[in-house]
């Protein structure tokens, strides 16, 4: 059974730790994520929209988009599966067909899908199949959930512009499916960066991607109450 990092490498020190979670996000980008521009109008701008995105860890993706101003809640949980209510412990071991997802509410009027988008693929390494550093098994691949054409259009598009940008240095192995479901997962996943910051999976692997994403994303940042 796959799990979390600190779970499977105890023998490692926490330097090599370190150096594991990098790899994640930047062992195969070449240059930075282009700026991606919205093309599609037809989406109603005047209520809240969902997008569902896996690339990894779902403590990590929650605590990147928790970051981007315009994003309202973002809930863990689990998406892509045939097991109806799906535990963690059931996701963990690769059969249920379940990715690690994040559900994330946002203001259309605040941030694009298109801001989504460039936000996903610049906090992860897709071009590794079904692992995220160390997160390895099909619960960890890189993948998008559309929720209407629109979304699904875009994220098809933007794909083929990134695999052809040069932005990787390995073709780009997302996955672009159909929402169907969401499970949200247990509630000692929820907020879990927040809650545990101290913890090593957070101060040795979600710290670092949390710093790199907000100087890359600082235009798009939530201000910090005075």
């Amino acid at each position: 059974m796959k799990t979390k990092s600190f779970k499977i490498i105890a023998g490692f020190s926490l330097i090599n730790l370190f150096s594991l979670s990098l790899l994640s996000c930047t062992q195969n980008t070449s240059k930075p994520i282009p700026e991606l521009k919205q093309i599609m109008t037809t989406e109603t701008t005047n209520k809240l929209d969902t997008a569902t995105f896996g690339e990894g860890c779902f403590w990590c993706v929650e605590a990147v988009f928790q970051q981007l101003d315009g994003v309202v809640s973002v809930t863990s949980g689990y998406s892509g599966g045939q097991v109806k209510n799906p535990t963690y412990k059931e996701v963990c071991t690769g059969t249920t067909g379940h990715a690690e997802v994040c559900q994330i509410v946002y203001d259309p009027k605040k941030i694009t899908y298109a801001n989504m988008l460039q936000a996903f693929w610049g906090s992860h390494d897709p071009t590794t199949l079904n692992r995220q550093g160390n997160d390895e098994g099909t619960q960890y691949r890189s993948v998008i959930f559309y929720h209407n054409n629109d979304q699904k259009i875009q994220a098809e598009k933007y794909l083929k512009e990134l695999d052809v940008s040069g932005s990787y240095r390995a073709p780009i192995v997302t996955e672009i499916a159909e929402f169907k479901e969401f499970f949200a997962a247990e509630d000692y996943h929820q907020n879990y960066f927040n809650q545990n910051g101290d913890a090593p999976y957070c101060q040795f692997v979600i710290k670092p991607k949390i710093e790199k994403f907000q100087k890359v994303f600082k235009d798009k940042l939530k201000k910090k109450a005075e």
